[in-house]
């Protein structure tokens, strides 16, 4: 029967494996020792003779041959050929052990479907059952010699109790050059056929149902026909015995210990013993002989199946369960659960420890998180925390790179386009407005455009001027409110002259200053342009503060409007006004908004001015995301 020693290693202890290696049955000691002491045998004979027998000459030629051999004894790939073979092998082993039929499926469905408690019935169910045992046992006969030995002709079959004499007349009236394992099952077929005939199957699809289960055991019987017709191919075993025993021939030879006085290389000792090639053999050779005994599991080696065990088992428990066991049910009771929603059954002293354990609920039950962690937070913090984030995007440091490289149609252009990268680099760096939370309107630090930072909606990424303060004016206190037509003839006043009454009182006095400020200028460009938010109509009044408390509140730019449009300019104005965009536009026909006074000198203001000269100056709008350019 197998070894089995699955009970000895269920616990892996100190030198557990280490007791497996007494065991003589099935081990590798058994199987390998014959042909490890031929192998040793053949070293030493070897070895006496070039040290006693042969010539100092002859010694000379036979120490040269030595180190030849070992040298190129390691072309041969015995570990990769090898190591192959005995994968396939395993392999193809497991296989055909689960390719022997079993009739435990087979008789259940046969126990159910086959009605009838009379002796008909009985006699039915057991006749089938026995056709089925012996498929398996002509299949196992024709390929494992242990079974062949058991059952030598088909008279012992008889004997046995698993044909009678009119089946066996019959099957042998069947003439056909092949195995004829694959009867029996027609029989079972014809047989069922019958029984639903007769109403003993009680419908066509447990009449199915039996013969599934039939083909699948036949298929499993022709399975094992094949794997024993088609075996692994003979070269492929020629090629592994070859390498491994050449291999060690040749070792024989090259792993001589030569005489240490003629100063070879790596022979320096001389052990007489080789105790490293000798574990080499027992390795290697143990492994071939491994693939050995399993390329047919179905001889009498220690290691093989048991397949006259198996056919003992099958076919008493399948006469068992179609004939002893049908109807055969034990009266129901309560069990004594019964009233017990939380059932447990008990332990004994030995494995009460189990019972101490907690049950697993999950790698992150026992998870520790922070109880400040722990709070739901709003949906509204956590879209502000978001944008806030987007305006501080890595991004704006490369768009800032590109306005400062960008090529320009004119000399013009690009000293605005570094004006404007100067300019958003300080956006960066100035107290931004939307930090101010205060609801105190006399407080300074929230007034708008303090410090000389413009809204915070120039610096935000992918948005256009206009969308950022639509965005800012909905979102937080409003950072301009422009009032068009009927706020400039209330006012009375033309944007052109009061833009040349603010910015001509502002130049004396703050020239120097805002030389300072400018760094983005060159000489072949004009003056500091100002960039003056602006905003879409409509929008919602801004709340009334402190800030529009004077005569002319610093967020309120008017701006005569003539024709529907969201920006509109005067025509006689000769100042610039930059927003975010990188196309030039040129035209002169169209209003300028007021700049008023710049915050200086204790005037408050919402954000920054620039003196303006008399000599004609180019509008230009620069947008990120946006293609408004003024129209």
């Amino acid at each position: 029967m197998t070894v089995t020693y699955t009970a000895r290693v269920a616990n892996a202890r100190f030198c557990g494996f280490s007791k497996l290696l007494l065991v003589w049955k099935g081990s590798i000691y058994k199987v390998l020792y014959k042909e490890f002491l031929a192998f040793f045998a053949m070293y030493t004979a070897i070895s006496v003779t070039y040290r006693f027998v042969l010539y100092d000459d002859q010694k000379r030629y036979f120490e040269k041959l030595a180190i030849y051999c070992n040298h190129y004894a390691s072309l041969i790939p015995m570990s990769f050929v090898l190591g192959f073979y005995v994968t396939l092998v395993v392999n193809r082993w497991w296989s055909q052990y689960t390719s022997i039929p079993l009739p435990d499926r087979l008789m259940c469905v046969l126990s159910g479907g086959l009605q009838g408690s009379d002796e008909r019935g009985r006699l039915l169910r057991r006749t089938l059952m026995r056709y089925a045992s012996l498929s398996a046992l002509l299949i196992l006969r024709s390929v494992s010699t242990a079974v062949f030995k058991r059952f030598p002709t088909m008279d012992h079959v008889v004997e046995a109790g698993f044909m009678t004499r009119e089946e066996r007349k019959k099957f042998e009236g069947l003439h056909s050059p092949y195995n004829k394992y694959w009867i029996p099952c027609v029989w079972f077929t014809n047989l069922a056929a019958v029984a639903r005939c007769e109403g003993r199957v009680k419908d066509d699809h447990t009449l199915k149902l039996l013969l599934e289960e039939l083909n699948g055991f036949r298929g499993k019987c022709s399975m094992l026909f094949h794997y024993d017709m088609i075996s692994v191919p003979l070269v492929y075993t020629q090629v592994v015995t070859l390498a491994v025993y050449s291999f060690f021939l040749v070792c024989l030879i090259g792993r001589q210990f030569l005489d240490p006085s003629q100063g070879y290389p790596g022979h320096d000792l001389d052990l007489y013993v080789p105790i490293f090639t000798l574990l080499q053999f027992f390795f290697y050779a143990g492994w071939l002989k491994v693939a050995e005994q399993l390329i047919n599991p179905f001889g009498e080696d220690d290691d093989d199946f048991e397949t006259n065990w198996l056919i003992d088992r099958n076919f008493q428990v399948s006469m068992m369960a179609v004939d002893e066991m049908y109807g055969d049910l034990p009266m129901m009771e309560r069990d004594r659960y019964w009233n017990d929603s939380n059932p447990r059954p008990p332990y004994t002293a030995a494995t009460l420890f189990v019972l101490r354990k907690p049950s697993f609920q999950g790698s992150t039950f026992d998870m520790a998180v922070p109880k400040e962690e722990m709070h739901f937070q709003p949906l509204e913090e956590i879209a502000e925390n978001m944008e806030e984030s987007s305006n501080r995007h890595p991004n704006m440091a490369l768009f800032n790179r590109l306005l400062n490289t960008a090529p320009s149609p004119t000399g013009l252009m690009g000293g605005a386009l570094r004006r404007t990268s100067a300019q958003l680099q300080r956006l960066r760096h100035s107290p931004s407005i939307d930090q101010c939370t205060s609801d105190d309107d006399d407080d300074e630090s929230c007034k708008i455009g303090k410090g000389g930072s413009l809204p915070s909606g120039l610096g935000q990424e992918n948005q256009s001027t206009a969308s950022s303060f639509t965005d800012e004016k909905s979102l937080r206190t409003p950072l301009l409110e422009i009032k068009f037509g009927a706020e400039q003839e209330r006012r009375g006043g033309h944007p052109a002259h009061s833009e040349r009454k603010e910015v001509s009182g502002a130049k004396g006095r703050n020239d120097g200053e805002w030389q300072m400020r400018e760094e983005g200028g060159d000489e072949g460009s004009t003056t500091w342009e100002a960039q003056a938010p602006v905003s879409v109509s409509p929008l919602p009044p801004p709340p009334q503060s402190s800030m529009e408390t004077s005569t002319r509140p610093a967020s309120t730019v008017p701006i005569a409007c003539h024709r529907t449009s969201a920006f509109q300019f005067h025509p006689t104005a000769h100042s610039s006004l930059e927003h975010c965009s990188s196309q030039p536009a040129i035209n002169h026909n169209r209003a300028v908004p007021t700049i008023p006074k710049p915050p200086f000198a204790g005037k408050k203001k919402s954000f920054l001015t620039v003196p303006t000269y008399n000599e004609p100056q180019r509008f230009r709008s620069v947008s990120m995301g946006s293609d408004l350019t003024g129209s």
